[in-house]
């Protein structure tokens, strides 16, 4: 009879580091696994996050604007900055010679002279005074300043910047040219709301320029506005 050429422990001893060698394997290829996984997910994250600021500086994220109606800029009231008691209709403003309105603006005073010599007054409207804004805001403007409260002059369809605004780069390119000549703007109450500019015709011409800014500090061209204003004709 042949004899066994393995005791029944030996056996067991070799089936033990077999299925131990089997097991540190499959092991070892799950950590394998499992850190490819994690380097894809952390890769796939990073490459979502490029791709949503990117995406974030197109004007495919930018809040639309509606285009204002004269019906409704006309009936606006709008409170005087140096007199409480005293509020107008908005239409008071250009119903003779026309005028420049600025929501939220302040690049246009280097166009008073030019627009004196056409006649055409410059008026700056603000959505609310907080703290020192108006304050804050005389030194770089020209005109007189008026608070718009029910913000007809940045509907009909209001428009908000809100955490967009932190990772779009001309936003931040315009808070430093800004920041650089002494004005900061508001950013307490409603200060993420977006302005513009209106030039607006004498009596029925009509919004002669209509500029909704796109984002913070999105300027107008300052030779679009004095064309504009060339062609106001002035109530006889």
């Amino acid at each position: 009879m042949r004899r066994n050429l393995f005791t029944k422990r030996q056996l067991r001893e070799a089936a033990c580091r077999f299925i131990g060698f089997v097991s540190s394997t499959v092991s070892g290829l799950e950590g394998g696994l499992f850190e490819m996984g994690m380097w894809s997910l952390g890769l796939g994250a990073v490459g979502a996050a490029l791709a949503g600021i990117l995406l974030a500086n197109t004007d495919m994220c930018l809040p639309k604007a509606a285009q204002a109606s004269m019906e409704n800029l006309e009936e606006a009231d709008l409170r005087s900055t140096t007199d409480d008691e005293n509020v107008i209709k908005a239409k008071s403003l250009w119903d003779k010679n026309g005028a420049v309105v600025m929501a939220e603006a302040s690049e246009l005073s280097s166009l008073k002279a030019q627009l004196e010599e056409l006649g055409v007054p410059l008026v700056a409207v603000v959505k609310e005074n907080v703290g020192t804004e108006i304050q804050d805001f005389r030194p770089h403007f020209a005109g007189d300043i008026y608070i718009d409260e029910k913000k007809v002059f940045y509907g009909p369809l209001r428009r908000k910047m809100g955490g967009l605004a932190f990772i779009r780069l001309g936003v931040w390119q315009n808070f430093l040219r800004a920041w650089r000549s002494g004005y900061q703007g508001n950013m307490n109450g409603e200060g993420f709301v977006l302005g513009g500019v209106f030039v607006l015709g004498a009596a029925d011409q009509g919004i002669l320029l209509e500029h909704r800014e796109k984002e913070f500090g999105h300027k107008v061209q300052v030779a679009d506005v004095l064309e504009a204003a060339k062609k106001i004709v002035p109530a006889k």
